[in-house]
């Protein structure tokens, strides 16, 4: 069995079927399954969203340790970093673990998009690779062929604006909800740039895919936003000034 074989075996062909099946479910509705879909992916990760958060949550409450050490030790990257890496296994906080459910979200967000892209079929060898992948459920069966438009959308077509400001809008205050000062007027230079640019990429990319994909991004970055401001107790960062708000002079 190929790499390929095994990777529909295991995550593109299920995830296939259960949105073709949630489609049904919800009256033929295929943005509705993508949206379902979205809140069941979330709620299968929430242990790991939830280690996340209270990762966030515990750098957010040791920045006033780490901006102490940025003084003191800011001439001294060397120092800096020892003393840091000191401070993070003290805490017990591993300053990458939000990275995680992100990257662990990478093959469903492959999966999904090879999912829609079959599920909305319109040419005979299309139809044939679909059928080929469908399970022999009666529930699934009976939802072919998916209606692709959904609130004025189609969701199997690329490049739709307003989603794209909706993806980069809400990844953009997931960041800046996590994203602390910086004391080094470089450092806080190159995370004013990362918190335009990954929004910005993504928001990019959302005018590539299919709009089922870009759906899916606005709807698991708002779902995120919400847990997030529930599970940390607030909006974190995104009280500090706007990135765009010049550094204020000295002496003025």
């Amino acid at each position: 069995m190929s790499p390929g074989d095994v990777w529909y075996l295991i995550i593109g062909n299920p995830v296939l079927n259960v949105l073709v099946a949630l489609s049904h479910i919800l009256g033929g509705s295929f943005g509705l399954a993508i949206i379902v879909l979205t809140v069941i992916i979330r709620l299968i990760s929430w242990p790991l969203t939830k280690r996340q958060l209270n990762s966030t949550k515990a750098l957010q409450d040791m920045q006033p340790k780490i901006q102490e050490l940025q003084k003191k030790y800011g001439k001294n990257q060397q120092k800096l970093q020892q003393e840091m890496m000191k401070l993070y296994k003290e805490a017990g906080v591993n300053p990458l673990g939000c990275l995680w459910p992100m990257l662990i979200q990478f093959p469903i967000w492959i999966a999904l998009y090879q999912a829609i892209m079959r599920a909305l079929a319109t040419t005979p060898e299309n139809l044939l690779d679909l059928a080929q992948r469908l399970y022999s459920w009666d529930i699934v069966s009976q939802a072919i062929p998916l209606n692709s438009h959904f609130l004025g959308l189609d969701l199997g077509s690329q490049g739709n604006l307003i989603l794209a400001i909706i993806v980069g809008g809400t990844m953009w205050v997931q960041q800046k909800m996590t994203q602390a000062p910086a004391v080094d007027p470089r450092q806080e230079s190159t995370s004013r740039m990362m918190l335009l640019m990954m929004p910005l990429m993504f928001g990019f990319l959302t005018l590539m895919f299919p709009s089922g994909l870009a759906l899916y991004w606005a709807v698991s970055n708002i779902i995120g936003i919400i847990t997030q401001y529930f599970v940390t107790g607030g909006w974190g960062y995104l009280k500090f000034r706007s990135p765009f708000q010049s550094t204020p002079v000295k002496g003025k």
